[in-house]
């Protein structure tokens, strides 16, 4: 099953929300990507440019898309990103699909 990166910000209303009422968000998160057909792999809290960052598994692209918009619908996120991730296995089956292959770089005149 794909892996996808999530990166993503809370406004700074969402944080004066966790300071007066704590709340586990992760509970929310882990449901809707089940509901998904997918599973959470880590969802961690960090210092500096994102607030969260998470690891999930999802059948395809068509459902990260769909808990992309789902979470950014509520509206507590400032920025959201959503990367997916290529196994070693994956990328080393580009490495040889690219073997062989050129391309030639733009030229000025």
């Amino acid at each position: 099953m794909p892996r996808y990166l999530i990166q993503a910000s809370y406004t700074s209303a969402a944080i004066a929300a966790f300071v007066s009422n704590p709340q586990d968000r992760v509970a929310g998160v882990r449901a809707i990507i089940k509901k998904l057909g997918g599973k959470l792999a880590s969802f961690d809290f960090c210092l500096g440019e994102y607030d969260v960052v998470a690891v999930f598994e999802a059948p395809d692209d068509t459902a990260a898309a769909a808990l992309a918009l789902a979470v950014n619908a509520a509206g507590h996120l400032s920025s959201f990103r959503t990367t997916r991730l290529l196994s070693p296995k994956e990328f080393m089956a580009a490495q040889e699909k690219a073997h062989g292959l050129s391309y030639k770089a733009p030229t000025k005149k």
